[in-house]
């Protein structure tokens, strides 16, 4: 009878204990994303930097999980966000490049959006009880906050506070943004600032308590760069000129705005919320074009800059960071995606994925282990890179570039994909092949492929398999069928 007692307690509590793994509370957590826009991977003192301070972003990379393989879906921002957004390279969503204004142009580039179809990561969270919000930079269509293309509510944003591509004329005092449809006209303050005040608004009059989605998406520290005087002169000993001051004083701007979100979360949001923080790409090169004037961003170990398929392209800071739950606490060289945010975020709602291929997976073993093995390489086409290989492919330990020749000399440069040069594309002879050992090489110093034959073959089929998928399923644009 005794014993039979003692069973009958440890069943209850097991009841119990199962009851609150599986809570409403405890299995859908509040979901954060903070993106940067042009954010090298040497940027933040804690990956590297010898004079910006970041304090709030160092403190969540202490207490949560710095990722130090964490890459891009693309090396520039609008393929970069679509992929964010829907889990799939963004290849496949026909958004090859930024998205600039909608001029018309021979290869339909004034088409591009990000099309109704779609499927991303609010209007799956959506399905399963969740309130979303975006605040900040959007850049994921040409006709921006018009009926001719989807605006970020038709993609599960409740809420939405954005501009179109960069805050203008600048940082400060930006008069380009839109709160649902409307135009919001001139604002004082400092984008950095506005983007999180409204996003703290919006989480102070949110009404009900079901768990909320939301994408904090920072125009800092992409050109035009502009930032509180304050904060420029205390850079200005350390720094080569004004211009170098005032990044490194965005960049400093942008983390306070970091820590006064991070600090609203933590004192009302404590016991389930998911933190991600990561960059569209890396870091612009300073006087790339005319207005990249103060462009002072650090690749900080990294080959190359933003729009090159080198590892400084899209490989960026990373941070996890989860209160109220127990994770790994450290350092991670796993690799990881912004790709793999939409089978994340799907696994620990409880939503059903959308059913469509998916370029990501799930980064639940990193969570809980610090270790992750992935199933599905990470493969990027960028066919507007400045370096002449345009296809490269990481995987584990590994990674695989390659150039593309179409009539024996490197393939032109291309914004987009469309019918008028598909035959050219599809035509192209991967060629130049070079291989990296990242664990032993991160800088992309020494190609190993005649060191290592049997893995440079082995990556060098992978590579033909995964860019074949790839450009089968990218979308081709068409002006007839417009």
């Amino acid at each position: 009878m005794k014993h039979l007692k003692t069973i009958t307690i440890i069943s209850l509590l097991s009841v119990a204990l199962l009851s609150c793994k599986t809570g409403e509370k405890e299995t859908k957590p509040n979901i954060v994303v903070i993106l940067c826009d042009d954010l090298g991977y040497g940027d933040l003192s804690s990956f590297g930097h010898s004079f910006i301070e970041t304090p709030n972003l160092d403190k969540l990379a202490e207490e949560g999980i710095k990722c130090t393989s964490f890459y891009s879906a693309a090396p520039v921002c609008s393929p970069s966000r679509a992929g964010l957004l829907t889990g799939r390279s963004p290849n496949r969503a026909g958004i090859y490049d930024f998205i600039p204004g909608p001029k018309k142009s021979e290869d339909c580039r004034d088409l591009v959006h990000l099309q109704a179809h779609e499927k991303t990561i609010p209007a799956m969270l959506k399905t399963v009880g969740y309130s979303t919000c975006l605040s900040g930079k959007w850049h994921c269509s040409s006709y921006f906050n018009s009926e001719k293309q989807p605006t970020p509510g038709y993609f599960g944003f409740d809420h939405w506070f954005a501009t179109h591509n960069n805050a203008a004329p600048s940082h400060e005092n930006p008069k380009n943004f839109v709160r649902n449809g409307e135009d919001v006209g001139q604002l004082e303050g400092f984008s950095c600032q506005l983007v999180v005040d409204e996003a703290l608004n919006w989480l102070k009059e949110k009404e009900a308590d079901n768990p909320f989605y939301l994408q904090v998406c920072f125009h800092e520290p992409h050109e035009p760069v502009a930032s509180p005087q304050m904060i420029v002169d205390k850079y200005m000993p350390k720094a080569e000129n004004e211009n170098q001051a005032q990044y490194f004083a965005n960049v400093e701007n942008m983390d306070k705005a970091v820590g006064r979100l991070i600090s609203y979360l933590e004192a009302n949001y404590s016991e389930n919320t998911l933190v991600v923080f990561s960059s569209d790409n890396g870091p612009e090169t300073l006087n790339r074009y005319s207005r990249a004037k103060r462009s002072y961003g650090s690749p900080g170990p990294l080959k190359g800059m933003k729009l090159w398929t080198t590892e400084a392209g899209f490989r960026v800071p990373g941070v996890l960071y989860w209160l109220g739950k127990e994770t790994f606490n450290g350092t991670s060289d796993a690799v990881i995606s912004s790709l793999d945010f939409m089978p994340t975020f799907a696994e620990i709602s409880g939503a059903k994925l959308p059913d469509v291929e998916l370029d990501g997976q799930s980064m639940m073993p990193l969570i809980e282990t610090g270790r992750m093995e992935r199933i599905k390489p990470l493969t990027w086409a960028f066919y507007d890179a400045i370096n002449e290989r345009r296809v490269a492919m990481r995987t584990d330990d590994w990674k695989i570039m390659c150039s593309l020749k179409s009539e024996d000399t490197t393939m032109v440069r291309l914004h987009n994909i469309y019918d008028g040069n598909l035959p050219m594309i599809k035509n192209a002879e991967m060629t130049d092949f070079v291989l990296y050992n990242m664990k032993q090489d991160i800088s992309e110093s020494s190609d190993v492929s005649e060191e290592y034959p049997e893995k440079f073959e082995e990556m060098k089929e992978l590579l033909k398999a995964e860019y074949g998928n790839l450009l089968d399923g990218s979308f081709v644009w068409n002006r007839e069928k417009e």
